[in-house]
């Protein structure tokens, strides 16, 4: 069985493939264990600490696009842990991820406000000296 899901945070867009394998997990083409930095590597691997035993019996595919870093990871968790409950279908698993963190599940809506005129960004404004 495979399943897809989807991860988004800020910019950021992460596509996941579930299936059944020996616990490979790669982002990009690229084996987890190799994504630098390594606080990007552990946020996307956030989901397998509350669900360890799943890793050995599941390959992920991830494919993730736009944003920064960080961005992306967060992108990379969600899409993963939404693979994991899909692909087992299992409630506990979606609990016991809600109890631990709501946004492994739930993409983070927030966007970044467009600049403005007048001013550097979406609220300062530039300084006037004329004293």
């Amino acid at each position: 069985m495979v399943t897809n899901t989807s991860g988004k945070k800020k910019t950021a867009i992460a596509r996941a493939t579930v299936s059944e394998g020996e616990g490979r997990v790669r982002i990009n083409a690229k084996p987890v264990e190799l994504i630098e930095p390594e606080l990007a590597r552990l946020k996307m691997l956030e989901p397998f600490r509350i669900a360890e035993e799943r890793r050995e019996s599941v390959d992920i595919e991830v494919d993730v696009s736009g944003g920064g870093t960080v961005g992306q990871a967060d992108a990379v968790r969600t899409a993963i842990a939404r693979g994991l409950v899909e692909h087992a279908n299992d409630a506990e698993l979606r609990d016991a991820y809600m109890e631990f963190d709501r946004s492994l599940l739930v993409n983070d809506v927030r966007q970044s406000e467009s600049k403005k005129w007048g001013g550097p960004g979406a609220r300062a404004r530039y300084q006037k000296s004329y004293r």
